[in-house]
């Protein structure tokens, strides 16, 4: 993988196609991570899997078309950006469907004129937003405490190890590990708060 420079690792995928569209790197990687997304929607909302591919590439597409078209008013929210270009993919791809699909693809465009699909699918790109915002939050984090205080919350937090199993194998009191437990969640709160674009806003 291309390394990354300090300004692409202080923002998300998402931020970083909205802030520089020419990015070819910040589309190859956003493709990577959102592309199994949408295709899990796709099947969700009653896409063949031999569809599947199709559609979610087709989504995809015009996806980022609608973020590359769409200019981002820094008065509005971050997420009613999100909200907006998601939406304006929806139409395009409604728009694209009525026109190809046939009698064989009934199902397809079904899938097209489902409202609730269309919010499903803004729910889902915010949730893979919201992922994006934790996981930079963790390697900030991960960055500004000991290994060992690091260690025990991924142990006790992500591997739900209880505190004396995480002691036992960290080779520290118990009273440690809860400790440096409760400093990480609470470093990833204050990092979460300042990473949110809509902060203050």
């Amino acid at each position: 993988m291309p390394k990354r420079s300090d300004k692409d690792t202080s923002l998300t995928l998402m931020m970083r196609v909205k802030q520089d569209p020419a990015d070819p790197q910040a589309w190859d990687e956003f493709v990577q991570r959102y592309q199994p997304i949408i295709r899990a929607w796709c099947l969700r909302w009653g896409s063949q899997p031999s569809d599947a591919d199709d559609v979610a590439q087709q989504v995809l597409v015009r996806l980022l078309g609608a973020m590359k078209k769409y200019h981002y008013d820094p008065v509005a929210s971050f997420r009613g950006w999100l909200k907006t270009v998601t939406h304006n993919a929806w139409l395009d791809f409604v728009g694209a469907r009525r026109r190809t699909s046939g009698k064989d693809h009934e199902h397809l465009a079904s899938i097209a004129d489902s409202h609730d699909a269309s919010a499903d699918l803004e729910n889902e790109m915010e949730q893979a937003f919201q992922q994006e915002l934790l996981e930079l939050a963790m390697r900030r984090v991960e960055e500004r405490v000991k290994p060992t205080t690091w260690k025990a919350f991924r142990l006790t937090h992500v591997e739900n190890l209880s505190g004396t199993e995480a002691a036992e194998r960290l080779k520290v009191p118990v009273s440690q590990v809860y400790v440096a437990r409760h400093r990480v969640v609470k470093l990833l709160k204050e990092e979460l708060q300042g990473l949110s674009p809509d902060a203050g806003g």
